[in-house]
C-alpha cells in the first residue's frame, strides 16, 4: 500500500496595489479641495480680502484636525494609508501645512472689530504649533539642509551650547511628552476663530467651520482620555539584554500571561520600565510569531536607546500594544530584492525564522550591508541556507563599494517592472535606493519600507 505525503501548494506571489497607499492622502486632498469650493459659493458679499484670509485659516484648522485623525490609534484609520507608520507621516505633513497656513492667516489678516480675548487665543496657539513643528523636525536638520550648505550648518551644529540644546531638542520622552498638547493649541486657535470671524454671518460658513474643528478635537480626546482604556495590550517581562555591536542590544521578552500575537516583519509598541521610568517605544520584532518569546533589536540613536545596556535587566516588567505595519514580503512579486542595512535586518530576520523551506518567491536577492562586519551575519547566514530561493548578499562598506540600486538591479537579473524591493535600514540609504529603483523603472507599489521612527 502506498504511503501519501501531503503536498503543500506555494502561493502565487503577485505583488501589491498602488491604491492602498493613495486613498487616505487622496481623502485628505478632496477634503481640503471640497471644503475650499464649499466656502467660495457661500461667500458672502463684501471685500475679498478678509475672505480669503480667513479661508486660509480655515483650511490651516482643517489639516490640523486631520493631523489629529491620523494619529488617534484607530485602526481603520491607519488602513486607508497602509499601515500606522505612513499614516504618521501625512500626519506630520498635514500639521505643518495647517500651521504654515495658520501664521499665514494672522500675518495678512486683521479684524478691527476683534473681540479682546481673540488675538490673544489665537496668538497662543500659533506660538504652541509653531514651537512643536520646529521640534519634530529639529532632529531631521541633516535631511532638510540644502547640500551647499551642510558643511557651516555641521559647524554651528558641533559647537556646545548647540550640542547642549539638541540633548534637550533630541529627547523623544520630552518631545512626546509636550506633542500631547497639540489638540490644546489648535482648540485655542479653532475658539480664535469662532469669536473674530467676521465671515460668519453665513451660517453654512460657521458649521463647515465647527464640523471641522469639532472633528478633530473630538479625535483627540479620545485618544487622550479613552485609547488607553481601550488599547489591548499585554505583559511581559524583560528575560534578557544583549549588546549585538557598540551601538545595538537585542532585549528578548517573555509572556506574563497570554502572548502576543503578531505577523513576520511587524514591529510593536513597548512600554518598558527602566531604572529612570518607563519608556514608550516603537521596537521592530526579529523574532518568529512561532516563537514563545519576542526579540526586538534596538540600535541607540537617541537618549534611552543610547542608555539601554545600563537601564534595563532582566526582570523588568513591559507592556506591548497592538502590532503595526505592512512589511509583509508576501506582498511582493515572484522576484523580490531584500535590502538591510545594519539592525534595519530585524524585519527579514523575523521572516527567516517563520517561513518553511520552498515557500519563499520564484527568487529572492537579499543585500545585507553594513560598515564594517555586519552584526548579525552569522545568523543571516545560518537562515539563508535553509532556503534555495534566497541568494544572500553581505556587504561590508569598508571594504567595499556602497550598496547602489544599480547592483541591486545587476544582481536581480529580471525586467524592474517584475521585481518588489523591500528596504529597511539607515533612512538616508532607504531613500537613494528608493528613488533610483523607482527612476529604473520598478513599480511604485512594489517598493516597500516602513518608517519606524513615528516621531
Amino acid at each position: 500500500m502506498a504511503v501519501q505525503t501531503p503536498v503543500r501548494h506555494r502561493r502565487p506571489y503577485r505583488g501589491a496595489h498602488l491604491i492602498t497607499r493613495l486613498i487616505g492622502p487622496a481623502t485628505i486632498a478632496a477634503l481640503v479641495v471640497a471644503f475650499a469650493l464649499l466656502w467660495v459659493a457661500a461667500r458672502p458679499a463684501g471685500d475679498s480680502g478678509p475672505f480669503i484670509g480667513q479661508l486660509i485659516g480655515a483650511e490651516g484648522v482643517l489639516l490640523l484636525s486631520v493631523g489629529l485623525v491620523l494619529i488617534s490609534t484607530l485602526r481603520w484609520v491607519e488602513q486607508f494609508f497602509d499601515g500606522v507608520d505612513k499614516a504618521a507621516v501625512w500626519h506630520r505633513r498635514a500639521a505643518m501645512t495647517g500651521t504654515i497656513l495658520i501664521g499665514v492667516h494672522i500675518a495678512t489678516t486683521g479684524n478691527p472689530n476683534a473681540t479682546p480675548l481673540g488675538p490673544t487665543l489665537g496668538t497662543i496657539g500659533i506660538v504652541g504649533l509653531a514651537t512643536l513643528t520646529v521640534w519634530a523636525i529639529a532632529p531631521r536638520w541633516r535631511s532638510i539642509t540644502p547640500r551647499p550648505l551642510r558643511q557651516p550648518v555641521e559647524r554651528v551644529m558641533s559647537t556646545a551650547p548647540v550640542r547642549l540644546v539638541g540633548r534637550w531638542v533630541g529627547s523623544y520622552g520630552l518631545w512626546r511628552g509636550f506633542h500631547r498638547l497639540t489638540g490644546i493649541f489648535l482648540a485655542f486657535g479653532f475658539v480664535h476663530g469662532l469669536m473674530d470671524s467676521s465671515v460668519f454671518g453665513s451660517q453654512l460658513l460657521r458649521w463647515s467651520y465647527v464640523a471641522v474643528g469639532g472633528v478633530g478635537l473630538a479625535f483627540y480626546l479620545y485618544r487622550e482620555l479613552l485609547a488607553r482604556r481601550l488599547a489591548h495590550t499585554h505583559d511581559y517581562e524583560v528575560s534578557s539584554v544583549e549588546p549585538i555591536d557598540d551601538l545595538a542590544f537585542e532585549i528578548w521578552l517573555r509572556p506574563l500571561g497570554e502572548r502576543f500575537s503578531f505577523r513576520p516583519g511587524q514591529f510593536a509598541l513597548v512600554n518598558l520600565e527602566a531604572r529612570d521610568g518607563w519608556h514608550r517605544h516603537p521596537f521592530t520584532i526579529a523574532s518568529a510569531p512561532q516563537e514563545k518569546e519576542i526579540r526586538v533589536t534596538v540600535r541607540a540613536l537617541g537618549d534611552f536607546t543610547s542608555s539601554i545596556g545600563e537601564l534595563v535587566a532582566p526582570g523588568m516588567p513591559a507592556v506591548i500594544s497592538s502590532p503595526q505595519g505592512h512589511f509583509d514580503y508576501t506582498r511582493g512579486t515572484e522576484h523580490q530584492v531584500w535590502v538591510a542595512g545594519g539592525i534595519g535586518v530585524a524585519p527579514m530576520l523575523s521572516w527567516l525564522r517563520s517561513v518553511e523551506p520552498d515557500i519563499l518567491p520564484h527568487r529572492v536577492d537579499f543585500f545585507y550591508t553594513a560598515r564594517g562586519p555586519a552584526p548579525l551575519a552569522d545568523e543571516v547566514a545560518h537562515l539563508a541556507s535553509h532556503h534555495d530561493e534566497l541568494h544572500l548578499h553581505v556587504i561590508d562598506t569598508e571594504t567595499s563599494a556602497r550598496l547602489t540600486a544599480e547592483i541591486v538591479l545587476e544582481s536581480a537579473g529580471v525586467d524592474a517592472h517584475q521585481l518588489s524591493a523591500f528596504l529597511c535600514g539607515p533612512e538616508q540609504m532607504v531613500n537613494a535606493i528608493q528613488r533610483d529603483l523607482l527612476r529604473a523603472g520598478v513599480k511604485p507599489a512594489n517598493v516597500h519600507r516602513e518608517f519606524y521612527n513615528l516621531r
